[in-house]
């Protein structure tokens, strides 16, 4: 376990102290030590949101998101269970379902963080019927693409887009099960809006939504980030 040397104060998580920083959430200071709490809408360079839920833990025995929930003296915490385990999985199937995630054809494999985190928690098959939405790819842009088939709602691009890049290029739009992500333009085309590939924005999907077109497999499925190292041994230093 790394040593911050930064604070006395610490929390158990799975019966191991962790020490934390004033203000941190338990998912950042357990990120800090190299703990691994499954995630996907969280980023360490934006506020937390708590839309996925997949870091779902039970502190001092009720639920909560350790994304969003503070860290405190004596807090216990348990996240690597039978139970909250099981809870991601159905999550995550959920997900797989819900969208259109074909990961043999897709060019994000093997750098897709719901694929590494299906795999880290041993998601079995679906469980679930299959909705196969019908969602446009938008193709206008010279240097993007944007494939709303495989969007899981983390709003990281959303935030990105207006808290970094200053542009308000995508929205959250629709309720329940007709959620969906928006391009902000007249037209709705990427094409219409001033997004640029060096955007914060472009860089920040967990998924295959935002794509860099010509680069496709320019790194082999094989030799990509989560092919090299599970997901949860690259928890240190920063969420991927």
């Amino acid at each position: 376990m790394t040593d911050t040397g930064a604070t006395a104060d610490s929390f158990s998580l799975d019966g191991e102290d962790l020490p934390f920083m004033p203000g941190d959430t338990v998912l950042q200071a357990a990120t800090r030590v190299g703990r691994y709490i499954p995630h996907l809408c969280w980023n360490p360079d934006f506020a937390p949101h708590g839309s996925c839920r997949v870091c779902s833990v039970k502190a001092n025995g009720r639920a909560g998101a350790a994304c969003t929930l503070r860290a405190s003296p004596g807090l216990d915490v348990q996240s690597n269970t039978d139970e909250m385990n099981g809870h991601r999985k159905t999550l995550l199937q959920m997900l797989f379902v819900e969208g259109n995630h074909f990961c043999p054809s897709c060019e994000k494999s093997g750098n897709c963080l719901l694929q590494a985190t299906a795999y880290e928690v041993g998601m079995e098959g679906p469980h679930f019927e299959e909705f196969y939405p019908t969602r446009p790819v938008d193709a206008s842009h010279p240097d993007i693409l944007l494939d709303f088939n495989r969007c899981i709602l983390c709003e990281l691009c959303v935030r990105a887009s207006r808290d970094v890049d200053g542009k308000d290029v995508f929205a959250i739009g629709g309720h329940g099960i007709g959620t969906h992500l928006l391009v902000n333009s007249e037209s709705g085309r990427l094409a219409d809006t001033p997004m640029a590939l060096t955007d914060r924005a472009a860089q920040v999907c967990p998924v295959g939504v935002i794509l860099p077109k010509r680069r496709g497999f320019a790194v082999p499925i094989g030799q990509r980030r989560f092919d090299i190292l599970p997901v949860s041994e690259q928890a240190e230093g920063g969420s991927p």
